[in-house]
């Protein structure tokens, strides 16, 4: 398979503590690859390194499958990206902020600014930045990391802050420049459904270390189900379960809920036999595996807020 990005052991210190730590990501070219982790779990810090907006510790960056030289800028040519919280002259159009980025990298070209204003659906106005939506600055941002037509986009939580129609928006434009344009798209997200919804390959990050990484499709096949139960009487029915009934894979919850991931038993033969024992149970019902508890189960039960 080939690769827009690898990272081997990719750390970045400040202090005596990590931000990154030996990282190792592998992004598939013309796929979209999301990076899902709590904020400060360091998708951002990532994201600086492999654009060359801050320097490692330790580890090694390869770009289009080439080893990324101090010397070495051509890569660059070939990314676009939109980091952080973009900056726009408030007075000015969307056409003439472009105009303005254009002229610093060296080259005005009218029919590609008028082009991918048409792609990102934004107004070729007199409209100023100063007045637009948020919805339209991330267009805009957007737009702004693809007038030199690269192939590869990198963009940190570009539906951050949307409404739902925003970032619905957003989420079918990405999947545009992916499948239509052929990008590859390396994006940031702490939101759990929109990770689920947009990308072809996961890494989950926490607290500065790689946890996984995999397609989705490999993370669909690991899907299975488990049952929830509510008792006040917590501490005999998991006894019962464990001891009884052999099942292993038990967990206590808050709420007076216990958590069985054994698929050994349905939940009906496990109602059925707490009934019998005299073990009330207020609640059972079943769960289906889902991007969140694979992720709290990756994480020890923190969750992604």
């Amino acid at each position: 398979m080939n690769y827009a990005i690898e990272t081997e052991n990719l750390s970045k210190k400040y202090g005596e503590s990590f931000a990154l730590e030996n990282v190792s990501l592998h992004i598939p070219c013309g796929r979209i690859y999301g990076l899902l982790g709590r904020n400060g779990a360091g998708k951002t810090t990532a994201m600086r390194l492999i654009l060359g907006l801050a320097a490692p510790t330790s580890g090694r960056i390869k770009l289009f499958g080439r080893e990324l030289a101090n010397s070495d800028q051509s890569s660059y040519l070939r990314i676009g990206s939109s980091i952080e919280t973009p900056g726009f002259y408030p007075e000015l159009t969307a056409a003439e902020n472009l105009s303005v980025f254009a002229r610093l990298r060296g080259k005005v070209n009218k029919k590609a600014i008028s082009q991918v204003l048409d792609l990102v659906g934004l107004p070729q106005n007199k409209k100023k930045f100063a007045e637009y939506s948020l919805g339209m600055k991330q267009r805009l941002a957007l737009a702004r990391s693809m007038m030199h037509d690269p192939e590869l986009l990198i963009l940190d939580e570009p539906t951050n802050g949307l409404d739902p129609i925003g970032i619905a928006e957003m989420r079918q434009l990405i999947k545009t420049l992916s499948c239509e344009c052929k990008k590859t798209v390396l994006v940031s997200s702490h939101q759990l459904s929109e990770i689920e919804q947009l990308a072809d390959w996961i890494g989950i990050i926490h607290r500065g270390k790689l946890l996984e990484e995999c397609s989705y499709e490999e993370l669909k096949q690991k899907e299975r189900s488990g049952v929830r139960i509510c008792t006040a009487n917590r501490d005999r029915v998991i006894r019962f379960l464990t001891e009884k009934m052999g099942l292993e894979k038990c967990v206590i919850l808050g709420n007076n809920e216990i958590e069985v991931r054994d698929q050994t038993c349905s939940s009906l033969e496990i109602n059925k036999r707490l009934f019998q024992a005299g073990l009330e149970v207020s609640q059972i019902w079943i769960l289906h595996s889902s991007l969140e508890r694979h992720f709290q189960e990756l994480t020890g039960g923190e969750g992604i807020a």
